[in-house]
């Protein structure tokens, strides 16, 4: 069964993964519509076609699959961070210091 909801997740088209982003950032279809620039028809169908191919039944069940499944990041939360590209800059590393104001306990 993992390998079938691997193959649901590679069906999506771009658009429908775009458009499940709007569904997850709380967009309603005709909120969608205005932004795509389309009509709401076009997203009515589009977001059945995807609750179909994911076999959600609803938005609701729809963003919980799509956080499952890494397909969209909200808040920081279920994200990851992309190495850098080959020849980019490596990431600085990152020491924390205490704060002057603070104490140290020393054992």
């Amino acid at each position: 069964m993992a390998s079938d909801d691997v193959q649901i997740s590679h069906s999506l088209s771009d658009r429908e993964l775009q458009i499940v982003e709007l569904v997850a950032a709380g967009l309603t279809n005709q909120d969608i519509a205005e932004k795509l620039e389309i009509s709401k028809r076009t997203v009515d169908n589009h977001i059945s076609n995807i609750l179909t191919k994911t076999e959600t039944g609803n938005r609701v069940a729809l963003v919980r699959w799509a956080l499952q499944w890494g397909k969209i990041c909200i808040d920081e939360v279920n994200c990851c961070t992309l190495p850098p590209p080959p020849g980019g800059a490596p990431t600085p590393d990152i020491v924390a210091e205490p704060a002057e104001d603070t104490e140290q306990v020393v054992s």
